[in-house]
């Protein structure tokens, strides 16, 4: 019993260590002044700040509860062990094994100490070299990243989207929320996706490689994470058009946010209302802005600039080839898989679990 009082107390020790560098207490703290402001007669007054509030207290009680749980646990472990029942080692044992197994698991999560990793994110994809082979794989790393967001029980949403001449998207911007360190997880998606099949669309059926390009960012929705000076904006409106003659708007609804110093600029042209496009695109540029200041580890927007060219197509970080042979290859983790089938279905987690396990930690 005494071995198994020492192995308990190491383990309080170990969580009671992973709670720290979560920075549990300061969170939680957060987490409580939040509460308490949500019960205020005036909360509900200014929509968006209430709306801001009530997703930030939701985030971390979802993020804090299983270290929470897992502290109570082990607390409730050592003070069973204390009544010193020789009755109880067996189970005891058992208990010790499955809490060391949660604080692994959970322990997973210490890799995410950037900056952003906590954030949800904006997933663009960009049709690239391959023609309307390339538009249609677009279509088909869609379909991959919303089955594997409905698998995790995250929410999904359309904010801008560009369809291809004959088939597939020429480009999509989707906001994915709702999970712990979105950003974190998915930020290894960021890159040049390769595939090689036998082209649906080719008359002889032969064989065709296509690009697309995968954008993720940390999606910043509040002006005092990064302030953009507004002299550094210049802002543009022009008309929505649809696909084929459908859905064209007949008003300039439709913006351009342009960041001058980097030359960056997002068009979006979603919504019917110039207003909220405008908000949208301030919110990307935004994002990508957040995301090149921790690329060029730069300190602030004085010190980035716009992104390289060497980031065009070719340069990929993941093979998907359906013919001759079927296999998916990362190019950065080695991790590979014969089945392309089931990784286009939404199945990411070994893909992106390979990636950070030999990703370095911000950090580190």
């Amino acid at each position: 019993m005494e071995e198994l009082k020492k192995t308990i107390g190491r383990l309080q020790t170990d969580v009671s260590q992973a709670l720290s560098r979560v920075g549990f207490e300061k969170l939680y703290s957060e987490g409580e002044n939040l509460k308490q402001t949500m019960q205020k007669s005036d909360f509900w007054q200014d929509n968006k700040k209430a709306q801001q509030v009530s997703k930030r207290e939701a985030d971390l009680s979802r993020r804090l509860k299983p270290w929470e749980d897992l502290r109570s646990s082990v607390k409730e472990l050592a003070d069973m062990a204390a009544l010193d029942d020789p009755s109880m080692v067996d189970e005891l044992k058992q208990q010790v094994e499955a809490l060391q197994g949660h604080l692994d698991e959970l322990g997973k999560q210490l890799r995410f100490q950037g900056p952003y990793d906590d954030h949800d994110v904006f997933l663009s994809i960009y049709a690239g070299a391959g023609g309307t082979d390339a538009q249609d794989w677009a279509q088909m790393l869609l379909r991959m990243y919303s089955r594997w967001a409905e698998k995790q029980g995250l929410k999904v949403a359309t904010i801008d989207q560009s369809a291809g001449e004959e088939a597939g998207l020429k480009s999509v911007t989707l906001e994915i929320s709702g999970g712990p360190f979105l950003y974190g997880r998915l930020s290894g998606e960021h890159g040049v996706h390769r595939l090689v099949r036998l082209s649906p669309f080719n008359a002889d059926n032969l064989r065709q490689t296509s690009f697309a390009k995968v954008e993720v960012l940390p999606a910043i929705d509040k002006p005092d994470e990064l302030d953009i000076a507004e002299k550094d904006l210049k802002v543009d409106t022009f008309r929505a058009g649809g696909h084929g003659g459908q859905s064209v708007n007949t008003t300039d609804s439709a913006v351009r946010v342009t960041h001058l110093p980097t030359g960056l600029s997002v068009a979006i042209q979603n919504e019917r209302s110039q207003l909220q496009n405008k908000e949208t695109a301030i919110n990307v540029l935004r994002s990508r802005l957040a995301a090149l200041l921790v690329e060029q580890h730069a300190q602030d927007l004085q010190g980035i600039k716009g992104p390289s060219q060497s980031a065009e197509w070719g340069n990929q970080i993941r093979n998907y080839v359906l013919h001759p042979y079927k296999q998916i290859k990362d190019l950065r983790s080695a991790y590979e898989t014969s089945d392309p089938v089931t990784v286009l279905d939404g199945d990411l987690d070994p893909l992106i679990a390979a990636y950070l396990e030999q990703a370095p930690a911000v950090g580190a």
